[in-house]
């Protein structure tokens, strides 16, 4: 059994212990906030004796804990996951983990260091309908390009348009669109097709200095990726891969529940392809599982995997990143 601690009590947080809960691997052991009436709220949703705690120290040192889910603001996801590890505890930190590669480099030697796992939890990866697809993916020279998208209207945008500064939305706590809704994408892309050789990104600014709306462009030898991302406005654009036979179009790139694959000679087949009501279910599994079984062959090269891949995945948001001109304060420590 996985004794969770969670850090961070908004919507995400209750949805990833929900999951967790439901795979009947966890037990949710304790509760930081600043506020301890926010800590006891959370808490009281949910059975067992949970500790809740308002210093961070006091939450670490937490002697049944053993694994802390990180779903604050993005710029605290470095510091609070050091000091966890060092505590002795697992980490599954909130997409995107870390603001930089000198961030997640550390964080990756440091656990290694401490015998303790690190997760980024990037759930579209984890889905059984994101392998299906990539079972029936023709190899790379049968490949012609693709085209994701993902545009959802941000709320917190009105607050900006008010002259307000958001979390979401600050350079200062590592917001954005491409941090928020084009990381999926982009581990889409590479969880995919593996690590392209060019990345380039039209991100256009809004008032707090990062980035709102953009289009990625990820080069491979023979075809490219073009990502269309956004928080400041709706997309219902549906997600396509080019073959050069046909089109595969999926509803998204993650939480998929439809794929039909239209090949020119053949007609149109159907691929049997489901989501979660929880899409949170699966990754939680696949974290319980390496926690608990750590030697596992199997665990033990779908955690190099996991680790090479968020490696990569966040070394292409920062060029991005760069390439944008956008810059967080996390950048200067």
């Amino acid at each position: 059994m996985v004794h969770l601690g969670i850090v961070g009590t908004n919507w995400i947080t209750h949805q990833f212990v929900q999951a967790a809960l439901e795979t009947g691997r966890y037990t949710l052991s304790a509760v930081y906030s600043r506020k301890v009436e926010t800590a006891q709220e959370f808490a009281r949703q949910y059975e067992g004796d949970i500790v809740c705690e308002t210093e961070l120290d006091a939450f670490f040192a937490t002697p049944v804990l053993d694994t802390v889910y990180i779903a604050s603001p993005n710029s605290l996801h470095f510091s609070q996951a050091k000091a966890a590890i060092l505590a002795g505890k697992h980490v599954i930190v909130e997409k995107p983990a870390f603001s930089n590669p000198t961030e997640m480099a550390e964080i990756i030697d440091l656990a290694k260091q401490q015998q303790v796992f690190f997760f980024e939890a990037a759930r579209n990866i984890h889905e059984k309908s994101f392998q299906t697809i990539a079972n029936v993916l023709p190899t790379p020279e049968h490949i012609i390009g693709a085209n994701f998208t993902y545009m959802k209207y941000s709320s917190r945008y009105d607050q900006v348009l008010a002259g307000e500064e958001p979390n979401i939305f600050s350079p200062r706590f590592s917001g954005g669109s491409l941090s928020d809704l084009g990381v999926y994408a982009v581990y889409a892309a590479l969880g995919w097709f593996g690590k392209p050789t060019e990345v380039h990104h039209f991100a256009r600014k809004i008032a707090t200095g990062v980035d709102g709306i953009g289009t990625v462009i990820l080069r491979y030898a023979t075809f490219d990726v073009t990502i269309q991302h956004g928080k400041i406005g709706n997309s219902d654009l549906p997600s396509e891969l080019y073959f050069d036979n046909g089109t595969l179009a999926l509803n998204g790139i993650n939480a998929i529940e439809t794929a039909e694959l239209h090949d020119r000679q053949n007609g149109t087949t159907t691929i049997e392809v489901s989501a979660k009501a929880n899409p949170m279910i699966e990754e939680a599994l696949d974290f319980a599982e390496v926690i608990e079984q750590p030697t596992e062959p199997a665990n033990v090269a779908r955690y190099e995997a996991w680790i090479d891949l968020a490696r990569d995945v966040n070394n292409v948001l920062y060029e991005l990143r760069k390439q944008a001109d956008i810059k967080f304060d996390a950048d200067k420590e």
